[in-house]
């Protein structure tokens, strides 16, 4: 039996998931009813949304017969990646498990940000890349015009893509032909010692932790003690199976093949994402490369709230870290919030499918600061260190200077939006790279740009300026010295670390005017006059009043002598006063997100 091994990568919302279920319904792994469902993405999250958040594996089998030649069985192994830039790390794992790619692209829209980040992320691992034009079906798909940019951007010859139509089925029997055909068997060598690259696990409460695996060499068999090269630890396998899409239960896996296996591991930390599995007995000489260590881009606190304790917060955590490694987490403690976890992710969109996923599948409610990225202190003794919160920053008598992470952002947008772009980028203190025309209507716009000035709404921005089809991709560059200060919050003369900001000092004052003024609308009022100030080191910048609720002391008296109504004025005056100093304020969780609100 002949293997292949795939992912299928494309932009979002290009066709990937649809495809999948057309490959698995013409190798006859579902039926038509089941097609119509998204059968891979099995979250929630996922169906709702239209998204895809974790890459999903699946084995089918299927029958080919070559031009003049005999019929032959093929196992098809393949991985449906999502497309949104934050979960590009799902992509970069499935590609180092697969000989090839299909590069999919929307007849109707072209090529996009995450369709070039795709395909170089694939050509750099050497995969064989298949270019297929989906939705040829539209009214309005221009597959050979997509073609010519496809040549044109990516230099592959425009008469080899291959039109389908994910939904109706139309081209997909030629596109698994040349998957057959075109695509490299695996390499690996069956006799030596086993060894396996994980690429994804889950965790089951009755069966453990479920790995799933690429084997490279050698074979895994059920009762096989194996193990696990990062930490030495060792394990028998009790269970292995495919996904056929259905688990399906198998005695071996060979060299090439993917699959899962269980072997009673409990401890969620021993399993780690791009580690080796071998044979306990004749282990292999040296582990698999793996993967690159993942680079978070977007830190922020998670808070217990409502009847959520913090054990309840952090086993939350660690089972949600198994099913997605490429977020971190980290106990913290504020003074105004108590204990809770700093945690890492890839970008907006990661943090809040991470929120969700807590809320819906563990019933955990959660207090969420406003979002930082990671900083790089020089100090005065010649050191660097790095910093994922403001609070962390040490005393600026030891810092010799701030450098932030600066991005290259490639935009793809519509030739008319060039200009509110580039004012949009310069804003954001972007500096310009150049411009590339690929059609008459189309350009690809390269900036360098801070990555604190991105992540909160420029991609809100970039929908609104280019009418909904500019499209973002970005990759970190390093870290680089700007005039960067650290803004802190008082609210009534206490310092609030949760809302403190690291901020160009050039837009200092305006960004603390502007926040202020959010936070006085999300504080309800109190019985005292609360100040709000914004100060950098000991100088106040802005400030605004939340005034206090009034009540009538002099209603009761009518007529009478002056000097009453002033007595119980400034028996309330001294109440207020006393209050003030030891009155604590409540701060909601809307004020803490007031900082991710747009600048306008």
């Amino acid at each position: 039996m002949q293997i292949r091994n795939f992912s299928i990568v494309a932009h979002i919302d290009h066709g990937k998931s649809t495809l999948s279920d057309r490959l698995l319904m013409r190798a006859g792994a579902i039926t038509e009813r089941e097609f119509k469902n998204q059968i891979l993405d099995d979250m929630d999250l996922e169906r709702e949304r239209g998204i895809t958040i974790k890459a999903s594996a699946v084995t089918v089998l299927h029958t080919h017969t070559p031009a003049g030649g005999k019929p032959e069985q093929y196992m098809l192994n393949f991985i449906d990646t999502p497309g949104h830039v934050d979960f590009h790390y799902e992509v970069q794992k499935a590609l180092q498990a697969c000989e090839g790619a299909i590069l999919v692209v929307d007849s109707t829209q072209g090529v996009q940000a995450q369709t070039v980040a795709n395909a170089y992320a694939a050509i750099d691992v050497g995969l064989e890349i298949i270019p297929v034009i989906n939705k040829i079906d539209l009214p309005g798909a221009q597959p050979e015009r997509v073609a010519e940019e496809l040549e044109q951007v990516l230099g592959f010859a425009a008469e080899e893509c291959i039109f389908v139509s994910a939904k109706t089925g139309q081209g997909v029997d030629e596109l698994i032909g040349q998957l057959c055909e075109k695509l490299p068997p695996p390499r690996g060598n069956p006799d030596a010692p086993a060894r396996a690259l994980i690429f994804d696990s889950i965790y089951d409460d009755y069966r453990g932790v479920i790995v799933y695996c690429r084997v490279v060499d050698g074979q895994l068999v059920k009762g096989q003690k194996i193990r696990l090269m990062g930490n030495g630890r060792e394990y028998q396998i009790t269970d292995l199976g495919k996904l056929m899409p259905r688990p399906t239960r198998v005695e071996q896996i060979g060299t090439g093949e993917v699959g899962y296996l269980v072997a009673a591991i409990k401890n969620l930390h021993d399993v780690r994402i791009g580690d080796t599995v071998t044979d306990a007995l004749t282990p292999a000489a040296e582990a698999l490369p793996g993967y690159k260590p993942i680079q978070q881009m977007v830190f922020c606190d998670f808070y217990p709230s409502g009847k959520t304790q913090y054990d309840e917060l952090r086993d939350a955590m660690d089972r949600l870290q198994l099913n997605d490694s490429s977020f971190t987490f980290a106990p913290e403690s504020s003074d105004a919030l108590g204990f809770g976890v700093r945690c890492g992710f890839l970008g907006l969109l990661h943090m809040e499918i991470i929120q969700e996923r807590l809320e819906r599948e563990f019933n955990i409610e959660v207090v969420q600061t406003a979002p930082t990225v990671t900083y790089e202190i020089a100090l005065t003794g010649g050191e660097s260190i790095r910093i994922d919160s403001p609070s962390e920053l040490p005393n600026l008598t030891h810092v010799l200077e701030i450098r932030e992470p600066f991005i290259m952002m490639n935009l793809i947008l519509p030739a008319d939006s060039v200009g509110a772009l580039m004012k949009l980028c310069e804003e954001r203190r972007g500096v310009y790279r150049k411009t590339e025309y690929i059609g008459p209507t189309r350009v690809i716009l390269q900036y360098e740009m801070p990555l604190a000035e991105v992540i909160y709404d420029f991609y809100d921005k970039l929908k609104s300026a280019t009418k909904g089809y500019g499209t973002m991709d970005y990759d970190l560059l390093g870290f680089r010295a700007g005039d960067l200060v650290k803004m802190d919050i008082l609210v009534n003369g206490d310092k609030v670390d949760a809302l403190s900001l690291i901020v160009h000092r050039d837009k200092a004052e305006a960004r603390g005017r502007k926040l202020l003024v959010r936070l006085k609308k999300e504080i309800d009022r109190h019985l005292f006059e609360i100040p709000l100030q914004a100060a950098i080191g000991g100088k106040i910048i802005a400030r605004e009043t939340i005034k206090s609720v009034g009540k009538n002391v002099t209603a009761k008296c009518y007529g009478g002598d002056v000097t009453r109504k002033r007595k119980l004025l400034e028996k309330q005056k001294e109440g207020k006063k006393r209050m003030k100093r030891i009155g604590s304020v409540d701060i909601p969780q809307e004020a803490f997100m007031a900082i991710l609100e747009s600048e306008d």
